[in-house]
């Protein structure tokens, strides 16, 4: 029998357990506004409006990408809701008037990748392999800060330049939509205007285009005035020494006695002026040079260029660029912490009074490979309670099991420093088989389609797929030695596949046996007990 076939009789149109990954499944797509979900999803998103950290450890296959699309999903219509003003997360009886900005920190890779580029710039091993095991060791919680920095800065500069927003993105980000953007702008306060295109300048990483020419689009529409460039103080300098040369030729050629007086005092506060814009651009040039220059070298993770940076930052105003939190070595996290407070600042100015920020995936970059040892290399440095314990910002870690591993060999003092007793921690992610059938139930009535005119009005039920021997509690117990989504998928999916196998197309037997059940229930149980042993891939 062909499964198409099987799955047609019972009035299903389409395979429901087929699915291996949350974002490529159009099912979980169309029941992501269910209310079947984790029963620790409640702990981990929080409340909207103000958020909390999390830190979530689970299996391959948990669920744990299926909750960062939920969040994604839950954000997303807190902020339809506030913008319409219905939110329903009150404070004192009082509806939450602000919006929360998602920013998925997933995808490490464009990070992982310039991070070590510029590192391996300065290493002298030749062992590439140990090599990137010393690179990704290196990895701090300033990269990250900056990974996260620049993907916020970039999506809001969109926004602001009313460019790509209509653009939903994949991996759960909600789209930023600012009514009248222009209005918006223009009723900043200037020190607000002055942190948003510093931050741009600093972190801006479009998906195409010339980074100059769209920072220069943002500084009009932010409306900064206008500013001398430093290259046109050269070009009077130099001129205006020229035309003091010139006089002082003049000078010489006539004879003497016969030069007017005006001619001496031109010639004079001509190379004074120019010798003063000189030394202002030489002195400008040499700083921006500097500071760009250990700017470029100290974030790692961002492409940017010193040239780029010192283009943009050159047609600031010099009192602007003043006491600003440049992101240095020398000034450690701090600085980023206060650049994370300026841009909490412009976000709150656009309606925004928190953020989140999704980690997910982190085994997944082709640098980390699955390897533990790299993915706690990675991980590690985000394990800090002021980090983590941000106003108005919160992380929510969804880790791989395997860190869990690592955790529990590290000492009393990193505990004490990470204080992981106050982040929401969840040890496990784990699901039990009655939860599961609710599950596969929910997805199985997602694809049916019942038969138009048919008397039984009655939902589908898992059960209606097996023999009448087989009842709720042995399908739930099945379930139960799956522990998770994907191999409860993936069990289901091999009890179909046995039960067409071992039957013809022309005997019409449409109800699976309790012996198929079983046999395949054995054979996946084993499975899954040796892939948490590691004895067996996924």
């Amino acid at each position: 029998m062909n499964v198409d076939d099987f799955f047609k009789h019972h009035g299903i149109t389409e395979n429901p357990f087929g699915a291996e990954e949350a974002r490529h499944d159009p099912i979980f797509q169309r029941l992501i506004d269910d209310n079947t979900s984790h029963p620790d999803f409640g702990k981990i998103l929080g409340r909207i409006d103000q958020p909390s950290a999390a830190i979530v450890f689970g299996e391959k296959g948990s669920g744990k990408t299926a909750i960062r699309l939920l969040i994604g999903r839950k954000v997303a219509e807190h902020n339809r809701a506030v913008a319409a003003g219905q939110a329903d997360s009150a404070v004192n009886g009082q509806r939450s008037t602000s919006r929360t900005f998602l920013v998925a920190h997933d995808d490490l890779n464009p990070a992982l990748d310039r991070f070590v580029k510029h590192r391996r710039r300065f290493s002298s091993d030749r062992d590439l392999s140990q090599a990137t095991e010393k690179l990704l060791a290196q990895f701090r919680l300033v990269d990250h800060q900056d990974s996260i920095l620049s993907k916020a800065v970039t999506r809001l500069t969109d926004a602001v330049l009313e460019e790509n927003v209509a653009r939903v993105a994949a991996n759960g980000e909600d789209t930023i939509e600012l009514s009248q953007p222009v209005k918006l702008v223009r009723a900043m306060p200037h020190r607000l205007r002055v942190n948003l295109a510093i931050l741009a300048a600093l972190y801006d990483q479009p998906a195409d285009g010339n980074v100059i020419a769209r920072w220069q689009r943002l500084r009009s529409r932010l409306r900064l005035g206008w500013i001398m460039p430093i290259g046109m103080a050269k070009f009077f300098g130099i001129a205006l020494v020229i035309a003091a040369l010139g006089f002082a030729g003049a000078r010489l050629v006539m004879a003497p006695g016969n030069h007017p007086a005006w001619l001496f005092y031109a010639m004079v506060l001509s190379a004074a002026v120019g010798i003063v814009l000189l030394g202002m651009w030489g002195w400008q040039t040499f700083s921006l040079w500097t500071l760009t220059r250990r700017i470029h070298r100290d974030t790692p993770t961002i492409d940017r260029t010193p040239g780029e940076l010192r283009r943009m930052l050159s047609l600031l105003r010099a009192g602007d660029l003043r006491h600003q939190p440049w992101p240095l070595a020398q000034a450690g996290s701090d600085a980023r912490y206060d650049l994370t407070r300026r841009l909490l600042d412009v976000l709150s100015h656009f309606g925004y009074g928190s953020m989140i920020v999704l980690v997910d995936r982190v085994d997944e970059p082709t640098l980390v490979s699955g390897k533990p040892q790299r993915m706690q290399s990675i991980i590690w440095p985000m394990l800090d309670n002021k980090f983590l314990q941000q106003q108005s910002l919160a992380v929510k870690l969804l880790l791989p099991i395997e860190l869990r591993y690592q955790l529990q060999r590290e000492s009393g003092d990193f505990f004490q420093e990470a204080r992981l007793d106050k982040q929401n921690m969840i040890d496990r992610l784990t699901w039990s088989g009655a939860t599961l059938y609710d599950l596969c139930s929910n997805r199985l009535r997602a694809c049916h389609q019942p038969t138009p005119g048919g008397a039984d009005a009655r939902p589908i039920q898992l059960t209606d797929l097996f023999a009448a021997d087989v009842n709720r509690q042995m399908v739930i117990d099945a379930l139960e030695q799956m522990h998770q989504p994907r191999d409860a998928f993936k069990f289901l999916y091999a009890v179909v596949q046995e039960h067409c196998r071992m039957v013809s197309a022309d005997e019409a037997a449409y109800r699976i046996p309790r012996l198929t059940l079983e046999t395949v229930r054995r054979t996946q149980a084993q499975r899954v007990q040796e892939l948490h042993r590691g004895l067996a891939p996924a």
